[in-house]
């Protein structure tokens, strides 16, 4: 979450550099809005979570900017993903449709009884036996003003069960001397501790996340959506305005909402007793089928590119036999180039006009993609 290079019109007044990601429409021209609630939390109560287990997972885990071997790295390869292509099918078709998957089952309020009265089963997954399995890749692009020091996404992938991440922090922390980056690098650091202790095949996001966030310590706020492929399905929880697309035969069959207070005012974790709950997040379940590709992002991607030209760019990627990897490194390519594009029509400036304001262009920030593509498990 950063500033812009693009320009708001208010009135006859150009402003440039004005846009951060926290603070509603009444605070839009104001870099310095950072999102403090001082509503009570309840806390969870077990969630004692040892770094080592973290330190564990090096070789099956692949994290944005925070790497568990200390290595900085921006868009990461991953040997796992070539051998496995094999299994991986999809129609080529370009229909670049939006709109939710006639079966999703999502919950604002109750993600336990979402799961205990309102999941969605499929002929396409087998209970109790996995016969789907999640290959992902990633790329992150820090702001331009950011590279030194990483920038405020974070991510992971959790090859071995079947999980992936992203997190923003609020960039507006800064203007208090904090870094928001760490906070959601620790939150994923949390989550990906939290997975390895879920039972194989039934991970919960929503209890992930509960856990990762009542242990985090770091001062700041972000947002999160964390995936994972479930022996029900695909099984997410996503707070903020990051979140995840479904491709399926050139067809954007879902995407989560964005939630906000108002305009450019995303929902947030925060440490201690302020910002929006865990619960507040909204809890998906998602039937899908071999050759189904998933894209997380961060608001970077979102922001700057609608889903068709996501979707478009997959195609491309399945049609030339790309990797997740590669595919991610393309989507994030993009969307920096839109973002730095001060004429274009873009997700983020259509939300700005329907506001009331006259923006144009796209919107530059920190840019995570991770490209996660559903195959037959068979053979692997």
């Amino acid at each position: 979450m950063a500033a812009s290079t693009s320009k708001a019109v208010l009135g006859d007044v150009y402003v440039d550099d004005l846009f951060t990601s926290c603070g509603n429409a009444l605070d839009f021209t104001k870099p310095n809005g950072v999102f403090y609630n001082d509503r009570s939390r309840s806390r969870f109560q077990n969630a004692s979570l040892s770094l080592r287990r973290q330190e564990q997972s090096n070789s099956n885990l692949i994290c944005g900017y925070f790497i568990f071997d200390g290595l900085r790295r921006n868009c990461n390869p991953n040997s796992l993903i070539g051998p496995l292509l094999k299994n991986f099918h999809s129609s080529s078709s370009v229909c670049h449709s939006t709109g939710a998957a006639h079966d999703v089952s999502f919950d604002s309020n109750s993600h336990d009884e979402q799961l205990a009265d309102s999941t969605i089963l499929s002929d396409q997954t087998v209970l109790g036996e996995r016969t789907l399995k999640l290959i992902s890749g990633s790329c992150y692009l820090p702001h331009p003003d950011k590279e030194e020091t990483g920038g405020e996404d974070a991510h992971f992938i959790c090859a071995d069960e079947q999980a992936i991440g992203v997190a923003d922090g609020v960039g507006g922390w800064a203007d208090v001397g904090v870094d928001a980056g760490q906070f959601a690098r620790d939150l994923m650091s949390n989550s990906v501790a939290a997975i390895q202790e879920e039972p194989k095949g039934s991970i919960d996001p929503a209890r992930v996340l509960e856990k990762a966030h009542s242990i985090i310590k770091a001062k700041g706020s972000s947002t999160a959506c964390i995936i994972a492929l479930t022996d029900k399905g695909l099984h997410a929880i996503n707070l903020g305005d990051s979140g995840f697309i479904v491709v399926r035969d050139g067809c954007t069959i879902f995407r989560s909402p964005v939630q906000q207070h108002g305009f450019n005012f995303t929902y947030q974790l925060e440490s201690g007793r302020g910002g929006d709950l865990p619960s507040s997040g909204e809890v998906f379940t998602i039937p899908i089928t071999a050759g189904d590709v998933i894209i997380a992002g961060t608001d970077g991607l979102f922001d700057n590119l609608y889903n068709n030209e996501v979707t478009a760019v997959v195609v491309h990627a399945i049609r030339a036999g790309l990797e997740p990897q590669v595919t991610a490194q393309k989507i994030a390519a993009l969307a920096r180039q839109r973002a730095q594009d001060r004429n274009r029509q873009t997700p983020f400036s259509t939300a700005a006009q329907d506001a009331g304001f006259r923006y144009y262009g796209g919107k530059l920030d920190d840019i995570t993609v991770v490209v996660s593509y559903i195959t037959s498990s068979a053979g692997v």
